[in-house]
């Protein structure tokens, strides 16, 4: 777990807390080799969290946009 821990500024508890989350949320599982624990990323529940942040990015991306034009609009009026 040590080379997990070392590129980060977290300890190697907080990084165990963290993979634990991960693990509940079905995003990686573990393995068993030896003395080790290696991690499994779960492909199919990394996609539908990113489908979901596409969803959220194409949403934020529309209101910032008609904020944009609204804000233009405004502004364009003040002058």
């Amino acid at each position: 777990m040590a080379e997990l821990a070392d590129p980060f500024e977290l300890s190697q508890p907080a990084i165990s807390k963290h993979l634990k989350v991960l693990e509940q949320a079905g995003l990686i599982r573990s393995g068993r080799e030896a003395n080790s624990r290696p991690r499994i990323l779960e492909p199919a529940a990394l996609k539908t969290v990113a489908d979901w942040i596409a969803d959220y990015r194409r949403f934020w991306d529309e209101s910032f946009d008609r904020l944009d034009d609204y804000l233009s609009k405004v502004q364009g009026n003040e002058k």
